[in-house]
């Protein structure tokens, strides 16, 4: 087949030619310009979600280099082409069109998956299915806990999730975390060491790090994590948060000594400055730096430019934070534990050439979060609005306001009489109101609403502005909120809707045993996939 051209000057490939180009050992992004709810239905496996209307602020840390080969796709290529357009005028410069979108994709033979950040929980599976990772269910491990035996149960999650809910008695102990921090919680190596999460990948994960550094503790993962406490009609404790405990110098002497065996084993390797430096002026390669420590370490001091990825999240969910593969990643190693472990398994991921790099003595930092760049066409941008200024346009039926952000959130806490719409079907809601009437949108913080905002005053003639702060803009003004999912338009288009979010209990449940059968299920579907350079290496002794 030929290539043809679509909307913007891109090119159109078939899946053929996908396939080659995603097997050619060359840099290539693959977009999923749909929302995240949308894309979790069905998308490639090596799509990465970057939808349409938040581009602006995605794209640059995303797809950082102008010139990377991009691919974008869709359902259908009803969307692909106006993501191409936006793009070029942004700046990039070299993008093609799937056609046919994912359809096509799979009309073709080839698979298509659900569910999110699916290479990560795949590799996940092929982590317990080739390395044996071993595991204790939830009644054994309720059984020992009230026997009073010699364990210590670690969650790995983030400690906003653990807050949320947490095992009875389970300690907040995030994945990069483990290794480093593991020795004051477990000093005794009698200790057996349960690790958890809420469903089964950070269990596994985090078990088999511990395995792979040899600490001498026995580890198992909880078998389905706190799905499976629930599904045994236990409960769940809310509400906790705790310090994580500092390394003493000779547990960290010993962590750092595991940490550097688990990532010469996996081929990582220590770059010099010059090395680095050599990193940022190749302008024909795409490069990441990210530190890996806590959130509270990187806002107290980072390397300039350097984007913060917690270690188990950047494993976890690969996808959100690099969306060029065969990219070089560099991780800052601090402390010589966090990021060796990390990239050990971001090394075995696959899909990109990965770095350790140790900052000299007296480096110099910037301190705050990291910097969000959003990226801007030359098209008129959208006037804001102030909250107050909108709640009287929406009091006198003058004014309509529309959330374009989270319907999650938006169920949560709402402007009062707001509606909620992924942004690529609010055009299905306007047809009825009156033409004089204006449009606010708005989103957590208005950045979004802004760049939603503009790009819909291009395509309608609608008098159109976005809120000023948005819905914290809203609520410092002290204007009134309510919740319920009444409003919100487009279902779940928006976003992926976890098993927990479902509060009746025998629904929930039904959604938890779904869940742990399509991780279980995805090692079949990797293999029918076929090598997407996946390359575990087996502990040291094992």
């Amino acid at each position: 087949m030929g290539l043809s051209i679509a909307s913007g000057g891109a090119r159109r490939i078939d899946a053929g030619q996908l396939q080659v180009q995603l097997a050619d050992g060359a840099e290539i992004a693959v977009l999923d310009v749909r929302e995240l709810g949308a894309f979790t239905r069905k998308h490639l496996l090596l799509a990465v979600n970057a939808p349409l209307w938040r581009l602006e602020l995605l794209i640059d840390a995303l797809v950082p280099r102008r010139d990377t080969r991009i691919v974008l796709t869709d359902l259908d290529e009803s969307l692909a082409p106006d993501a191409a357009e936006k793009l070029a005028r942004l700046g990039y410069t070299n993008l093609s069109v799937l056609a046919g979108g994912t359809l096509d994709w799979e009309q073709s033979g080839r698979q298509v998956y659900t569910g999110s950040n699916v290479p990560s929980k795949a590799f996940g599976e092929l982590i317990e299915h080739q390395l044996g990772t071993p595991h204790i269910d939830a009644d054994e491990l309720d059984a020992k806990l009230k026997r009073g035996e010699n364990l210590v149960v670690v969650d790995s999650r983030t400690p906003e999730e653990f807050h949320n809910f947490s095992l009875p008695g389970a300690h907040s102990l995030p994945g990069a975390e483990l290794v480093y921090r593991i020795a004051e919680l477990a000093p005794d190596p009698e200790t057996l060491v349960v690790v958890n999460c809420a469903g089964r990948t950070r269990s596994i994960l985090g078990a088999q790090t511990l395995i792979n550094a040899g600490i001498p503790n026995r580890v198992v993962s909880l078998k389905d994590g706190t799905m499976a406490w629930l599904l045994s009609g236990r409960q769940l404790e809310h509400g906790r948060s705790y310090p994580l405990p500092e390394p003493s110098p000779r547990h960290l002497d010993a962590a750092r000594e595991r940490a550097a065996r688990v990532a010469s084993a996996a081929g990582v390797r220590t770059i010099t400055t010059g090395e680095l430096a050599d990193f940022a002026a190749d302008a024909r390669r795409t490069l990441y730096r990210f530190d890996v420590r806590t959130l509270a370490e990187y806002r107290a001091g980072h390397l300039p430019g350097w984007r913060w990825a917690p270690g188990g999240q950047l494993v976890q969910a690969t996808d959100e934070y690099a969306g060029t593969r065969r990219a070089r990643i560099v991780l800052a190693d601090w402390a010589g534990v966090r990021a060796r472990t990390t990239a050990a398994w971001l090394a075995q991921l696959g899909g990109h050439d990965v770095y350790l790099y140790t900052p000299p003595a007296g480096a110099s930092v910037e301190t705050g979060d990291e910097l969000r760049r959003v990226l801007r066409t030359e098209d008129p941008q959208a006037p804001w609005i102030e909250p107050p200024a909108a709640a009287r346009l929406l009091r006198e039926g003058r004014g309509v306001i529309f959330d374009v952000d989270d319907s999650l959130a938006f169920a949560r806490r709402q402007i009062r009489g707001a509606r909620f719409a992924v942004a690529d079907r609010i055009h299905e809601f306007i047809d009825d109101l009156p033409t004089g009437v204006q449009i606010v949108f708005t989103s957590e913080d208005g950045v979004l609403a802004r760049a939603v905002a503009s790009n819909f005053a291009q395509a309608h003639d609608r008098p159109t502005r976005a809120l000023l702060g948005g819905n914290q803009g809203w609520v410092a003004s002290g204007l009134p909120t309510e919740s319920g999912r009444d409003a919100i338009l487009t279902g779940d288009d928006d976003a992926w809707y976890s098993p927990y979010a479902y509060q009746d209990e025998a629904e929930r449940n039904r959604h938890f045993r779904d869940y742990l059968q399509w991780e279980l299920d995805l090692v079949g579907q990797l293999q029918r996939e076929g090598d997407i350079g996946v390359r575990l290496v087996r502990p040291s002794g094992a």
